[in-house]
């Protein structure tokens, strides 16, 4: 492993990030052209290594734990940042599997010929070099460390002061795959320093940075949208809608509501706020309000759930913003979907949002409707996430319309270029 400049002051940090840059795209232009079994290699050696050191990953993260719960952060977030044998073998499986993803790099997308002999095809290729920004989960290096490998991108991670020694040690495990593989270690660096100054320095680096992807809290995508020279894969709040339709099954509706909130509260997939159409509010809210509060979800909601369960806490308007990331749930009543959708469209973050209708035209029509990343029909919110779409990962949820939209995976780190093969062609 190389090793990284330290760090005393502004002008050191644009020195340092400046050496990251261009190593990074020197880094970058290699990888480009590594052919696949030397990527999977890389990829499967930095499982070997996750494994191998996991006793110092877990010894790293206890330091990031111990510092957080002295910080007082939400349970929630604690959730997000501890590590464990079972989330260490699951990042080392998750490594495998986007090794045995088909590799992007070189797919011809289209092929076609003109009428005067001019061959065109769109190939994929990488996008170059990311710099990719996150907070508190230390599992965020391996996943973009990895999906950038695979897909010939370099990348420049710069995790959350949280997570610091957690992602470092991660990071190291990374390093060692690319080391094994004869890979230029540059070609996956993190930032050493928790400086807020360094990311504003990697937001101006257009000369060697291609593409930004933030992902964390609303602070963090607003700066990012502010600050940046560069184009950025937005990865906004999940702010996570379930609507439940008059035609809804009772059961069904009951497990999909429970798991979509209840499974992980701390994850961008999880349901922050639940629509009820009032035909059947009465019949089905009463027993969803049994299994939230009994698996111990504080539930808000506006005056008619209110009346329905005293246990409930009154909504406000702020609730209806609020991506709680905590077993917090708000409940409304609406009169129709056409309600339903309108709430969505005014609160919503165009994430995930789902219906539970048996009603097929219903569905149709609400998928069609909600403008979303990721608009689901009989499933739990849970599953808005690129390892459970068969992409092995994901760097993030992208809640923009340009360019990747979703899940954010090896394909969506590419872009294309165009092959045009003559015969001495000449234009008239």
């Amino acid at each position: 492993m190389t090793a990284q400049p330290q760090i005393s002051n502004s002008d050191d940090i644009a020195r340092m990030m400046e050496e990251l840059g261009r190593g990074a795209r020197k880094a970058a232009n290699e990888l480009s052209l590594a052919p696949t079994e030397t990527k999977n290699k890389a990829l499967r050696e930095a499982a070997n290594a996750l494994r191998a050191r996991k006793d110092e990953i877990m010894s790293a993260n206890a330091k990031d734990m111990t510092a957080a719960s002295g910080k007082g952060i939400s349970a929630a977030l604690l959730d997000r940042l501890e590590l464990n044998e079972a989330r260490i073998e699951s990042m080392a499986a998750g490594l495998e599997a986007i090794a045995d993803l088909r590799d992007p790099v070189g797919e011809i997308i289209a092929e076609w010929d003109r009428p005067n002999g001019l061959q065109i095809s769109r190939v994929r290729v990488p996008l170059g070099v990311i710099g990719i920004i996150y907070e508190s989960r230390p599992n965020v290096t391996a996943d973009a460390g990895s999906l950038c490998l695979k897909s010939g991108n370099a990348c420049i991670l710069r995790g959350g002061s949280e997570s610091y020694h957690s992602s470092r040690a991660i990071w190291s495990c990374l390093q060692d795959g690319l080391a094994a593989a004869d890979l230029p270690v540059e070609a996956i660096q993190m930032i050493p320093t928790t400086d807020r100054a360094a990311v504003g320095e990697l937001l101006t680096m257009s000369n060697y940075v291609d593409v930004i992807v933030p992902r964390g809290g609303r602070n963090l995508i607003e700066r990012v949208q502010k600050e940046s020279r560069i184009p950025v894969f937005s990865h906004l709040d999940g702010l996570v809608h379930i609507y439940i339709d008059e035609k809804a099954d009772p059961a069904k509706t009951r497990d999909i509501v429970l798991n979509s909130k209840m499974r992980r509260v701390s994850i961008c997939g999880a349901l922050e706020t639940l629509l009820v159409n009032r035909a059947v509010a009465k019949d089905l809210l009463p027993a969803i309000l049994d299994d939230l509060i009994g698996a111990g979800c504080e539930v808000r909601g506006d005056a008619d759930v209110q009346a329905l369960d005293s246990r409930v806490v009154a909504a406000t308007e702020e609730d209806w913003h609020t991506e709680y990331l905590e077993p917090i749930l708000s409940i409304r009543i609406v009169d129709d979907m056409a309600t339903a959708i309108n709430h969505i469209e005014t609160y919503g973050s165009h994430h995930t949002d789902c219906i539970i209708t048996e009603n097929d035209a219903a569905a149709a029509e609400f998928m069609r409707k909600v403008d979303s990343a990721i608009v689901l029909h009989n499933a739990s919110t849970q599953f808005a996430d690129g390892g459970e779409f068969g992409m092995g990962a994901e760097i993030g949820i992208s809640t923009g319309k340009m360019h990747a939209r979703g899940p954010v995976g090896v394909e969506q780190l590419t872009s294309f270029k165009y092959i045009v093969k003559g015969t001495g062609q000449t234009r008239p």
